[in-house]
């Protein structure tokens, strides 16, 4: 077997979680990594297992690397997934894809043109019982959808001495909450309903308007605590909490919750999608089970079992009912498709998994989102 050589660009919190689910497949070597400095680069690869290390101008200069995986801070999506087109690479980007339209659209455009394979990691509709409430829904199992629940509830930043590079819109960008975790709940939305979001109505509350910042450096969730004399006070503009109002394009309605500041929810993402045959209910925390809702018979549970789901979410399950398959087992999945593309050489024509044009349909979501809680009206998209 000939291994699809990867480099990795950036080891924050996602670039390691993108090397972890990368290793569990069997045609993939992750070969080399990028950092701001040689020194840093030479530092994480070692920590990490990677044979070779670059600074990012270096890493595209390597001509068997086929693919890159851009895990940097938001405002560095959009110049490195281009310059790695532009190098000949197959691009896999974190989300948001990038800081506005604009930039978006020329990457989709750019990808496009070069035909290379291009994938932004929307992860989350990579567990199995997202996918087979999905495929339900395409078999006519839900029936109409009538109306949609969902929340993305976190803590990491409950505390006003919590503080992240996402806190810096010049960094992360304008929105905070809603682009970081809320994009990942819109675009399952869609993705499980195939309904498109035609309007919102926004209201963003920022709970901690001034933060302690960190004098020294605090990896994300990595829980440690400094002293008082260890911080700065920096004024916060971006959400800590959004409450969103969606209209659909079957004329229906939903709304979403999007928090960092809910003490006790690590990270979870809530979704209730209410048909006219059933209603399905889905907790990311407890991913390997949905609830089955009916109006004239008992309610189900169905457990992630592969014997029980249908073949398109049996596809992206690798163990057994009962032998649960969580968050890191989403990436491997997705990687799972990204990868039978690039081993074809070429985008394919209708790819399974979430793409620059993905990427650019969130971001325009949200940038509608942040323009209604500016104006406090309706906005359409």
């Amino acid at each position: 077997m000939t291994k699809i050589k990867v480099g990795i660009v950036g080891t924050g919190f996602i670039g390691p979680a993108h090397i972890e689910a990368l290793r569990r497949l069997p045609n993939i070597d992750v070969a080399a990594l990028c950092e701001v400095t040689i020194e840093l680069a030479e530092a994480k690869a070692k920590q990490l297992g990677i044979g070779r290390w670059y600074t990012f101008e270096d890493l595209l200069k390597q001509e068997d690397i086929q693919c890159v995986h851009i895990c940097t801070p938001n405002f560095l999506h959009y110049s490195q997934s281009k310059a790695a087109l532009l190098a000949g690479k197959h691009v896999v980007c974190e989300k948001p894809l990038a800081k506005d339209l604009h930039e978006a659209e020329e990457l989709v455009e750019l990808a496009a043109k070069t035909g290379l394979v291009n994938a932004v990691h929307f992860n989350l509709r990579y567990y199995p019982l997202v996918r087979q409430m999905k495929t339900m829904r395409e078999k006519g199992d839900l029936g109409e959808v009538y109306s949609i629940i969902g929340s993305y509830l976190q803590d990491w930043l409950f505390y006003n001495t919590d503080y992240n590079w996402r806190l810096e819109p010049d960094k992360s960008g304008d929105s905070r909450a809603i682009a970081d975790i809320g994009s990942h709940l819109l675009d399952v939305i869609e993705y499980i309903t195939g309904l498109k979001t035609v309007e919102v109505m926004a209201d963003f509350n920022t709970v901690h308007k001034v933060r302690k910042k960190p004098l020294k450096p605090v990896e994300t969730y990595s829980g440690k605590m400094l002293q008082p004399e260890d911080y700065a006070d920096v004024r916060i503009n971006t959400e800590d909490h959004a409450n969103v109002l969606l209209r659909f394009d079957n004329g229906n309605r939903g709304c979403v919750t999007v928090s960092q500041v809910s003490a006790g929810r690590k990270n979870q993402l809530k979704l209730e999608i209410s048909g006219s045959n059933k209603t399905f209910a889905f907790n990311s925390e407890a991913p390997n089970e949905i609830w089955i809702g009916n109006r004239d018979q008992a309610n189900q549970v169905l457990m992630r079992d592969p014997s029980l789901a249908y073949p398109e979410a049996t596809a992206l399950m690798t163990f057994p009912g009962g032998h649960n398959e969580g968050f890191s087992d989403t990436s491997k999945q997705l990687f799972k498709e990204v990868y039978a593309a690039v081993e074809a050489g070429k985008q394919p024509e209708n790819p399974k998994y979430p793409t620059f044009a993905d990427g650019y349909r969130e971001l325009l979501i949200c940038e509608r989102i942040l323009d209604s809680t500016r104006s406090q009206k309706w906005v359409k998209i």
